[in-house]
């Protein structure tokens, strides 16, 4: 096991291509799965988990492999994020969800260090932005959806609300507190140490 194997990284992720701005800023393990990283990003920005995933470091692609797809994917149960940094010596990856809408993320490594003592990750440290709604269209499609229910002339303004939502949008209303607590008990759940206190 690497030295570096317990510490952890401050990562910051930007869903990229929408406005307003969708920022998350993490502290996970560098020892988490990429397949438990996946699940902690769909927490951070709301997602529903619906769709398949990938991370990407230029030629290099960790998700859930479909051999009958002939996808050059790696096991992201296989590999842990330390493992990932260290074969690609990236300081940033991609993180695409649901290849249909197209939500690329891009996840850049800000420092690495020793945990807290006692401290349980993953950890939010900031949210910025609402998410889009999924199955919107990609950025393209949450920019129409922004116009429509913004303004009530709008040709598909009633049709958005009745499909979304009855109460508006607020593009820059997040809800950390939801975050923090199903973040919680995902650090709960994957730390043998927490689950015996």
């Amino acid at each position: 096991m690497s030295p570096a194997s317990h510490f952890v990284a401050t990562i910051t992720v930007i869903l990229e291509d929408v406005e307003p701005q969708v920022r998350r800023k993490l502290i996970v393990p560098l020892n988490l799965r990429m397949d438990r990283l996946h699940i902690v990003l769909q927490i951070a920005f709301g997602w529903t988990d619906s769709h398949l995933y990938e991370f990407r470091y230029q030629d290099i692609g960790w998700g859930v492999p479909d051999h009958d797809f002939g996808t050059d994917l790696r096991d992201a149960s296989k590999a842990t994020l330390l493992r990932v940094l260290q074969e690609t010596n990236a300081r940033a990856i991609t993180y695409l969800y649901d290849f249909g809408d197209g939500w690329e993320h891009t996840i850049r490594i800000n420092f690495i260090c020793e945990p807290e003592p006692g401290a349980l990750y993953p950890q939010l440290i900031l949210a910025e932005g609402r998410t889009p709604p999924e199955d919107i269209g990609g950025p393209p499609g949450f920019e129409l959806f922004l116009e429509a229910i913004n303004d009530p002339s709008h040709d598909d303004h009633a049709e958005m609300r009745e499909w979304y939502l009855e109460n508006g949008f607020d593009p820059r209303l997040v809800d950390v507190d939801a975050i923090e607590g199903e973040l919680k008990r995902y650090a709960r759940k994957w730390n043998p140490r927490a689950k015996a206190k």
